[in-house]
């Protein structure tokens, strides 16, 4: 094989494919052979399909996976192309029968790659490693159902997706910039026979905590990044985030809207500016002992008034109301 004869300290440019299965930590002892074997079947199928020869390429077993390298006399567009559809019939096919379809996130870059009696190695095989293992991946391939997802890297995308070819459509890619372990980097992600995924903004690496009072994505924190806890219930006559509440929590009505033909008549028993309203002008809801009341039904409940003259409190009946 070509490999064999390149010196370990040489780094060749060569196309690196990661290949994870989804959820394998799920598979009991007895099943994970049979997902391994579909695994390979998928690829090594994909490759035959695609006139590349399997001795051409490096595959290296990753227990629920598979790292493979590609010299590079074998045109990327090939596997980003027509080797990537391959991949994604075969893997279709193999989960008609599956009542838990096999998923895979596969990635894919372009860098030096240097060889070993004991496999790769290299800073473009760990970026092809840690795209297929992003949280983006992930949430990509459980969020929209799909049985793969393939995410490339920013160079690759910009060298050779762009440009477009056979198999490859780049609108049908979408941006994201991930948080990885040796620091930020942008990706570009794929769902095999579908749009564009829509892939939420992630914050900036490194991105300093929330200060005191600001919220962040999973809500109130503290200075230190805990979650905040939520306030304890508003004691009675204050209001919370749902508005004004009665002492026994009910929610209390909103008064009813205003109407301009009704605003100044003094025989209207239901008019709020009338003489019959116990509240002054000036009264509000400021918590500090103002009136407060509302009616439900023939009932008022009045809490901490203060009146500075004489009122009338009960229903008012009869055609000549009667004024106290």
């Amino acid at each position: 094989m070509e490999h064999e004869a390149l010196d370990a300290g040489e780094a060749r440019y060569e196309l690196v494919i990661s290949v994870d299965a989804r959820r394998s930590g799920q598979y009991g002892d007895a099943e994970k052979p049979l997902m391994r074997d579909r695994i390979y079947r998928v690829l090594e199928t994909a490759f035959s399909q695609a006139r590349v020869a399997r001795e051409a390429v490096h595959m290296e077993d990753r227990g629920d996976g598979v790292l493979v390298s590609v010299p590079g006399r074998i045109a990327v567009t090939r596997l980003l192309g027509l080797w990537m559809v391959e991949v994604h019939e075969n893997l279709r096919q193999e989960n008609r029968d599956l009542l838990v379809p096999l998923g895979l996130r596969v990635a894919m870059h372009v860098g030096p790659v240097r060889h070993d009696s004991r496999g790769i190695s290299g800073r473009a095989v760990d970026l092809t490693c840690r795209l297929a293992d992003s949280s983006v991946a992930r949430q990509l391939l459980d969020r929209e159902r799909a049985d793969l997802v393939l995410a490339v890297s920013d160079s690759l995308y910009r060298d050779v997706v762009s440009a477009g070819g056979k198999f490859i459509d780049p609108a049908r890619y979408a941006p994201a910039r991930l948080d990885l372990k040796e620091g930020e980097a942008a990706a570009w992600f794929h769902l095999p026979g579908r749009p564009a995924p829509a892939i939420a903004e992630a914050a900036p690496a490194g991105a300093a905590r929330h200060a005191p009072g600001q919220h962040g994505p999973g809500g109130p924190h503290e200075a230190d990044g805990r979650a905040r806890r939520s306030p304890a219930p508003h004691a009675p006559g204050q209001h919370g985030p749902g508005g004004p509440h009665e002492a026994d929590g009910r929610a209390r009505r909103s008064p009813a809207p205003h109407d301009p033909d009704d605003a100044d008549d003094p025989d209207d028993p239901d008019d709020a500016n009338g003489p019959g309203d116990a509240r002054r002008p000036d009264d509000g809801d400021d918590g500090d002992g103002g009136a407060r009341y509302s009616a439900r039904g023939d009932l008022s409940v009045h809490t901490n008034n203060t009146y500075a003259q004489p009122v009338h409190i009960g229903r008012v009946i009869g055609a000549d109301p009667r004024k106290d």
